[in-house]
């Protein structure tokens, strides 16, 4: 007998966890985390596998995961050429009870991110491999459990070549030393691991989507097995049920929609609609019930927001938006890729809003879904971004049209992601301009994008040599802010038809044949100044340079006013700017050229630093 769904009696809310969890939108009552001290070893020869290390022997050395081997975090900082490396963890009678492990249930195990290619055993039975650095994957590891007395083991053995300009690597550094614009490796796990317990039909995956003027959410649901199953959904808002649904699924995915209580009154609705400055999250909690036992129930949250383009002019909810952004790395220095911290990554979010910015673009990495998480909370809008390689060949397509669909399958029902980034200033496609083959991977990489996620725009090829795409974006690192204002102001420039010609950079803006339909134009790369209190190292390096606070200061303010001066007034003009993007928010490395050092300390007074960033606009 149907009955309508209500809200799980142990109340878990998906959208107040303290600290962050993995996997965000999609979380259990019961999980242990397996990160601290793992055995580990490097395999420079490559004889691991002949010699049978998978079968649960100790290792030589020890790793504190999930921070790489080349991170003084992990415990050992070796920079050097380790293609390959391995791990060991017992997983304990306790972490399985922790996890409310017992008689039909399945123990999965999940890997935030292992970089480059993994393959995993427990008590010496092969578990599963992933092939992509910066993506999440899990594994049912039930069948290997308990075949002995001693604790279970885990073993991975992860491949990373530092040479194998294929693979999507972002800005890890391929020679010895980082150089120019690159940095350390990230090899091996460097995002967290745990497991959990679930029952035989559970859910493996749901994305969010709503449409605000019907005022309803959606959830697709997808199961773990072919069983006729009652699935039920339930949001919520501050303990105010806001709508319910249920549906009954005999395959391995369900569609339900959710009226929402109030939201389609006009006068009332934006209550609950998300946005900086009023980042509103709704709890949700979907169960799946087989015959009339709930066999699986899973918290998640989302937002009500709709992100969209009209006349040059980019849309929240229907409404022209101006974005400041700033550029991240996501990189630190003593832990690299990998976050020293769960709180490290909410205070890197709240960092960005205190600097008066409203939205920040990760840079060739597909950041932890935690930072996603804070950035969902506190309002912060995110550009997703893929890691690029950097040749171009059959294998390199493979790779990068992989890895990202499993980035835009991640992220795709955080409410704060505004845009998708695929590929940044034809990196991995040098000769995009020249080339059919290069030109149709961008192509591809843009249509393939709107058909995995079509609530959002696409940037094909962030920074110049642009073909399909939703926005026109250019880089330039011009430091005269005379130059700039002439090229941006919004009652001067002539931005629209420049979009035609070769663009700051020196690389043709757009591609032949490319159609302008009044996209809105944004400068996504920009600023770039350099300044160490402290004498900096020889080979760091900016785009200009400062000499002390004070001139530091004044080089900010000059440039951002300039590209300032191309939003002012906008409202869909076309020759405006609809937002920008700073380069950068912290130093990386030799890259010294950060509006804070690389440990996070403000390079002039903070609040100086915001009235140049928000100027009036906050």
């Amino acid at each position: 007998m149907s009955h309508p769904p209500t809200p799980p009696t142990a109340e878990l809310r998906a959208s107040r966890l303290e600290p962050a969890r993995p996997r965000p939108q999609l979380v259990r009552s019961s999980f242990v985390e397996l990160d601290g001290t793992w055995g580990f070893a490097y395999d420079d020869e490559n004889v691991g596998l002949a010699e049978g290390w998978f079968d649960g022997r100790d290792l030589a050395g020890a790793i504190l995961v999930p921070f790489p081997p080349e991170s003084r975090a992990s415990g050992i900082g070796d920079t050097g050429f380790h293609p390959v490396v391995w791990y060991r963890r017992e997983i304990a009678e306790e972490d399985l009870a922790a996890a409310g492990h017992g008689d039909r249930r399945r123990a999965l195990l999940h890997f935030g991110a292992v970089d480059y290619r993994a393959r995993v055993w427990v008590n010496g039975i092969a578990v599963g491999e992933h092939v992509g650095g910066h993506t999440p994957f899990v594994l049912d590891v039930t069948d290997a459990l308990g075949r002995h007395d001693s604790p279970d083991v885990i073993v991975v053995r992860a491949e990373d070549d530092p040479h194998d300009l294929a693979q999507p690597r972002g800005k890890q550094d391929w020679e010895t030393g980082a150089h120019a614009i690159w940095y350390h490796r990230t090899t091996g796990i460097w995002q967290p691991v745990w497991i959990e317990s679930v029952g035989e039909q559970h859910v493996t995956d749901l994305h969010w989507t709503n449409e605000l003027a019907a005022g309803t959410a959606r959830v697709d649901v997808t199961l773990a097995r072919r069983t006729p199953t009652r699935v039920e959904v339930v949001i919520a808002h501050d303990g105010e049920v806001l709508g319910t649904a249920a549906v009954d699924a005999n395959g391995l995915s369900a569609s339900l929609t959710v009226p929402l209580a109030g939201q389609s009154n006009g006068q009332a609705y934006e209550r609950l609609v998300w946005r900086p400055g009023s980042p509103v999250l709704l709890d949700a909690w979907v169960t799946t019930v087989v015959g009339d036992r709930p066999t699986d129930v899973v918290a998640s949250y989302l937002g009500l927001r709709e992100v969209g383009t009209a006349h040059g002019a980019m849309l929240l909810n229907d409404r022209p938006i101006v974005l400041r952004s700033v550029l991240s790395q996501g990189y630190w220095p003593t832990s690299h890729l990998a976050a020293p911290s769960a709180d490290a990554l909410r205070r890197e979010a709240e960092l960005v809003l205190e600097l008066g910015f409203n939205a920040v673009r990760v840079h060739q990495k597909i950041e932890d879904d935690r930072f996603l998480y804070w950035a969902d909370r506190l309002g912060l809008l995110v550009w997703g971004e893929m890691a690029a390689t950097y040749t171009f060949s059959a294998q390199s397509v493979q790779r990068t049209v992989s890895e990202w669909t499993e980035a835009v399958l991640r992220d795709r029902s955080h409410p704060c992601i505004i845009t998708w980034v695929p590929l940044n200033e034809s990196w991995g496609v040098q000769h995009i301009a020249a080339r059919a083959d290069q030109r149709a991977l961008a192509e591809t990489l843009y249509h393939l994008t709107r058909a995995l996620d079509t609530t959002r725009p696409v940037i094909s090829n962030d920074g110049w040599e642009l073909g399909t795409s939703d926005l026109w974006t250019i880089h330039d690192y011009e430091a005269d802010g005379g130059v700039l204002s002439r090229r941006y102001d919004i009652a001067e420039s002539q931005l629209r038809r420049d979009l035609e010609g070769i663009g700051p950079a020196g690389r043709r803006l757009r591609l032949a044949g490319t159609q302008d339909s009044v996209q809105p134009i944004m400068v996504t790369e920009f600023g770039g100044v350099k300044f160490a209190a402290t004498a900096p190292a020889a080979d760091s390096w900016g785009y200009s340079e400062a000499s002390d606070v004070d001139d530091y200061v004044r080089r900010v303010d000059e440039i951002i006013g300039a590209v300032r001066s191309g939003t002012r007034g906008f409202r869909g003009r076309p020759d405006g700017l609809a937002g920008w993007c700073w380069t950068q928010l912290t130093d990386t490395m030799q890259e010294q050229n950060g509006l804070l050092t690389e440990d996070r300390e403000p390079k002039a007074d903070l609040a100086r630093l915001r009235a140049l960033i928000a100027g009036d606009e906050t």
